[in-house]
């Protein structure tokens, strides 16, 4: 694990930064050149490069897991919530993309020692750290991983908590959808004694504790119900839904009746935070569809819109506190949809930032009106649904012609990892965003949230 100082953002170097470059530009004969704000897509002159602006982060830290891993989950722990105290804990779940099916593994991460950036530090502490070397030598973020075979590239992975088990929901691209307990793994990582015996005597024998082949295809959509313990909706690549339910004594119900609407692939599902029957869809079809379990599958889409995307629909979220699902689609934008005006197909509010396909959004688990969105464009934004633009002061200098064709709401662009695939915010630590691309994982929290 590094703390990836070579990684850009949308922002202007730290102050000592500043200094050490303007000293080495000095004493090259060059003159002064002042740091700038970045926006993707800018070209780059002859001998610039992206410098990360540690005032902009209050934590960043990276990690590499070997083999890609395209798809993770956060498993919420038992340390506390409204964590904001450093150095930081935290669970991961992730499933690899490796180059044959039998190289691929099911992790469970324990990512711990992970302090805030340098600006975050109280006067006492930087003072300590300028003076002696051992000071960074404690802060040197750790990477514990317990992981198992498995056969075939995990395409999606979400984790949820059944009676104080930790359950992970695998798709895989073997055409199955698989569940682990994960129990053992998380033993490991958090007992340094046990994890000798895990490694020579369990780590091959861990199997999954139930799996469905009835999609008979591979499929990328799955969640958990977070209203019914052990309800999940799994979505196949053959346009089909199938939802699944615990049963007594530890064993597991999937409905063979698929929820059949969608015309083409099935690329997400999001259940509806607080009404226990309902969960909503979207498709390479470019549909979103709203679907009630109460009826028989036949007949239970309730609500499509028909064209939400001019293109495929990859991604959904539901606020967990307002009435909105947001979308992510092929054509690079971002949608906000009102339930409650869903019927007249038009979204409330629309964001064309990402210049490539939108892979992962998600609302912020207590901000009813923060999200953030990651793009094969190599980008990951925040934004602020609430904030208007200010009037006053627009287009002033040559410099801020870039920065006023910014949507107000965009709070933040964060850069750095090649190919993003996946994100998620923490539950427990307020702001902090996990987010998983072919170069590895980043842990971060932005100063905007």
């Amino acid at each position: 694990m590094a703390d990836g100082e070579s990684s850009g953002s949308g922002g202007s170097n730290s102050e000592e930064e500043m200094e050490e470059e303007e000293e080495q530009e000095m004493e090259a004969g060059s003159g002064d050149t002042p740091a700038r704000v970045y926006l993707p897509g800018q070209p780059l002159a002859d001998g610039e490069e992206l410098v990360r602006d540690e005032a902009a982060y209050r934590l960043y830290q990276r990690a590499q897991s070997g083999a890609p891993c395209l798809s993770f989950d956060i498993i919420q722990d038992s340390l506390g919530t409204e964590r904001t105290e450093y150095p930081m804990t935290l669970y991961l779940c992730a499933g690899t993309q490796a180059d044959t099916a039998q190289a691929n593994r099911l992790l469970v991460m324990k990512m711990h020692n992970l302090w805030g950036t340098k600006e975050t530090r109280t006067d006492s502490e930087s003072e300590s750290s300028d003076s002696e070397s051992e000071d960074d030598e404690e802060r040197k973020p750790q990477l514990d991983i317990a992981m198992v075979p498995h056969y075939g590239g995990v395409n999606r992975v979400r984790v949820k908590d059944l009676g104080g088990t930790r359950v992970a929901a695998v798709w895989s691209e073997k055409g199955q959808v698989e569940l682990w307990d994960l129990s053992e793994q998380l033993r490991a990582v958090c007992q340094a004694q046990f994890m000798s015996t895990f490694l020579k005597e369990r780590q091959a024998k861990l199997q999954p504790i139930f799996a469905f082949g009835g999609h008979m295809t591979e499929g990328f959509a799955v969640d958990w119900s977070p209203m019914v313990t052990g309800r999940l909706a799994t979505g196949d690549c053959n346009k089909n839904v199938h939802v699944w339910e615990a049963k007594d004594g530890g064993s597991w119900s999937v409905d063979q009746r698929p929820y059949s609407g969608h015309t083409r692939s099935v690329e997400d599902i999001q259940w509806s935070p607080n009404e226990a029957t309902v969960f909503a869809s979207c498709s390479a079809d470019t549909s979103i569809r709203v679907w009630d379990t109460r009826a028989s599958p036949g007949k239970a889409c309730m609500l499509a819109n028909e064209g939400a995307h001019a293109t495929d629909v990859n991604v959904l979220s539901w606020n967990r506190r307002e009435p909105f699902l947001v979308s992510g689609g092929d054509d690079g934008l971002l949608k906000v949809w009102d339930l409650r005006l869903f019927r007249d197909g038009v979204s409330v509010a629309t964001f064309k930032q990402h210049s490539g396909p939108v892979t992962s959004v998600e609302w912020h688990p207590t901000e009813g009106s923060v999200l953030a969105a990651s793009g094969a464009d190599n980008q990951i934004t925040q934004w602020d649904l609430s904030v208007e633009r200010d009037q006053e002061g627009e287009g002033e200098g040559e410099e801020d012609e870039g920065l006023a064709r910014l949507p107000p709401q965009l709070l933040f662009i964060h850069q750095g990892q090649e190919d993003i695939k996946e994100l998620h915010w923490h539950p427990q630590c307020p702001g902090v965003l996990v987010s998983t691309a072919h170069s590895g994982f980043d842990v971060f929290r932005t100063i905007s949230v």
